[in-house]
């Protein structure tokens, strides 16, 4: 992820989520060093995920793909590719927090061997107040 990429990025978020980061945030994220990045062609972002990794360890902050390329595998392949290079960057566990609602995005973190750890409680925003939250994590490397 470049700066360059960040309007286009927070569209993205925008796209795809009601309560999106804004750009703001994906700034703050670039200046503190975290692992950001972007799934794109010539034309079009089609991804972005935002990682922290430190001392032994990594966290999913967000990963999101723009709603004209959801449930066609980029968000397994972007996933991959930061927890390749979390791996790289001596990560050995990854954690990661999802709506309770967010059933695909559940789906698709079982299927890479993520397991439910704990439930954080009024985590998220929602039209309704507040979204509990799923903690999940899993040991790296991936296989």
């Amino acid at each position: 992820m470049r700066s360059s990429d960040l309007d286009i990025v927070a569209a993205n978020e925008s796209a795809a989520y009601e309560h999106p980061w804004t750009k703001r945030i994906f700034v703050d994220c670039m200046r503190s060093g975290y692992q950001n990045w972007v799934l794109a062609n010539k034309q079009s972002i089609a991804a972005h995920g935002v990682m922290s990794v430190a001392i032994g360890e990594c966290h999913l902050l967000t990963l999101c793909v723009h709603p004209d390329y959801q449930r066609r595998g980029y968000g397994r392949k972007l996933f991959n590719l930061m927890l390749d290079r979390a791996c790289k960057l001596e990560a050995e566990v990854c954690f990661l927090e999802v709506r309770l609602s967010n059933i695909p995005a559940i789906d698709l973190y079982r299927s890479m061997g993520f397991r439910q750890i704990g439930e954080r409680k009024n985590y998220y925003p929602s039209a309704e107040g507040k979204e509990d939250a799923l903690i999940m994590s899993r040991e790296l490397p991936l296989p």
